[in-house]
């Protein structure tokens, strides 16, 4: 499963730098999200490519960045994460829609460019491709 050997590779990079087990966790918990995301609404369960970029330096950062040339995702248009504050609420919860919000609790930072040109990549046939960095910072 592609997921699981992207998350990994992320995880392994971070553990090669320096990274404790709680914050593997969390990279490794916003990789399965970012994944899960981009493969349900880019590709919407299709076949699709995700690149995917790493820079780490020792004790200090990583960067992942990870692209697609799926459907535009606009972070914009996704409704605002409410927490529960009843037994109802909680009753009443649909499945999914807090991937996004998981990622940004889990990494120090989260940022979404979506219809990116970019004339130098050549891995789709339009040239236009969604962008995710995330950073984690020690």
């Amino acid at each position: 499963d592609q997921l699981v050997r992207l998350t990994a590779f992320a995880v392994q990079s971070a553990r090669t730098v320096g990274f404790e087990k709680l914050q593997l966790d969390r990279i490794e918990l916003a990789m399965d999200e970012a994944c899960s995301n981009i493969i349900e609404h880019a590709y919407a369960g299709s076949a699709g490519r995700i690149d995917i970029e790493i820079e780490a330096e020792p004790d200090s950062y990583i960067r992942i960045v990870l692209t697609d040339t799926g459907k535009a995702f606009e972070p914009d248009k996704v409704p605002a994460y409410v927490p529960c504050t009843s037994e109802t609420d909680v009753n009443g919860l649909k499945v999914g829609g807090l991937g996004i919000h998981l990622m940004r609790q889990a990494m120090d930072e989260v940022c979404f460019e979506f219809n990116v040109r970019d004339t130098a990549r050549n891995n789709s046939k339009t040239g236009v491709f969604n962008r995710l960095t995330m950073v984690k910072r020690r």
